[in-house]
């Protein structure tokens, strides 16, 4: 009769967790770089499986499960020359926007007060430009020297930079310049004739050359496959080093832009994407961004769970409108979830 008890096995005949990990094709890699395939089967996930994989790392590496509070202001609206289908700033679309010059340095520090005493902790200034001219960026540093001053970390979205541009902004005080991928390189001409992706790439480089961190995600929900979704992420994530912050936004679609009557992206498909973020980019602040306010409480929740950790704060992105600050606040209290700023206070405690 054949023996049924147990054997224990020498430890040296057991792969190692990065070995098991690579033959199911959904753990980090042991190269450090990420195919799309191992993306893909990410999405591929169970719900529940993907959602537990996105937990078990969000919790090792943000143990505190603190949220981000980051309020961004549109410095210069509208009037852009390039032709991104999804924007309502661009110039040659009929969305109704006013184009309006640069604001004033007194009424962006009087934002960015207002921001910090509703409890953000990082401010955002955004311009509608292709790239910015020299005296742009003159102005725009002393918004940046000023929000410093006030004890927020600050972050700028100008456009395409040079490498003395991006060294300026960095001299300045800048914390972080956000240029985001938008979406894989195969989907990008469908959205955007008037950059290439490789000056997205080059402008992600100059600001690392500078020695800024890079905050770079993309939209979703424009018409792209789940596959060209999962070579977007894995495009970011082999990034080296990948984004300190990734923010990811739902489509929002505007009347007069090519992408008014692009149909919603299934709620769970979105939820999976932050969790893929989350899994592929572990160390990053994955940030919902645009289109909170469609998603909904339950779905946002979701996306909380998923390892999602930082978001928009405030009444309005850029033109977009967001959750307002009370019932993100009330969100938040609900899932029991704090803030970075509310962590802050009680290690000074």
């Amino acid at each position: 009769m054949q023996d049924t008890q147990t054997v224990e096995k020498p430890l040296t005949q057991f792969k190692s967790k990065a070995d098991l990990h690579q033959d199911t094709n959904i753990g980090v890699p042991v190269s450090g770089e990420w195919s799309v395939a191992q993306v893909e089967a990410l999405f591929a996930l169970p719900l529940n499986e993907l959602m537990l994989k996105a937990q078990e790392t969000h919790k090792s590496y943000f143990p505190d499960g603190d949220v981000e509070l980051a309020t961004l202001l549109s410095i210069k609206t509208g009037g852009c020359p390039e032709d991104c289908a999804y924007c309502p700033q661009a110039a040659r679309y009929d969305t109704d926007l006013k184009a309006e010059k640069l604001m004033g340095l007194e009424e962006v520090l009087e934002a960015a007060k207002a921001a910090k005493a509703a409890g953000s902790n990082r401010f955002c200034m955004g311009a509608a430009w292709r790239e910015p001219k020299d005296r742009d960026i003159e102005k725009v540093t002393a918004m940046i020297k000023g929000v410093k001053a006030l004890g927020l970390e600050t972050c700028a979205t100008l456009g395409m930079l040079e490498a003395d541009q991006a060294l300026a902004l960095q001299e300045a005080g800048l914390d972080f310049y956000n240029h985001n991928l938008d979406t894989s390189e195969d989907f990008y001409r469908s959205v955007i004739s008037t950059r290439g992706y490789q000056d997205r790439l080059d402008t992600i480089s100059n600001v690392r050359a500078a020695g800024m961190s890079v905050c770079c995600g993309g939209i979703v929900g424009m018409g792209e496959s789940r596959q060209q979704r999962a070579a977007f992420l894995a495009r970011l994530a082999n990034l080296s080093p990948y984004p300190e912050s990734v923010p990811i936004n739902h489509l929002v679609p505007v009347a007069g832009t090519p992408l008014a009557e692009q149909k919603p992206l299934d709620p769970l498909e979105f939820v999976r994407t932050i969790a893929v973020a989350r899994i592929s980019m572990p160390k990053a602040r994955v940030r919902l961004s645009a289109g909170r306010q469609e998603l909904g409480r339950a779905v946002q929740a979701m996306c909380f769970m998923a390892g999602a950790n930082s978001i928009f704060y405030g009444e309005q992105l850029l033109t977009t409108g967001n959750p307002e600050a009370e019932q993100d606040r009330e969100l938040l209290a609900e899932l029991g979830l704090k803030t970075k700023q509310s962590c802050k206070a009680e290690v000074l405690v």
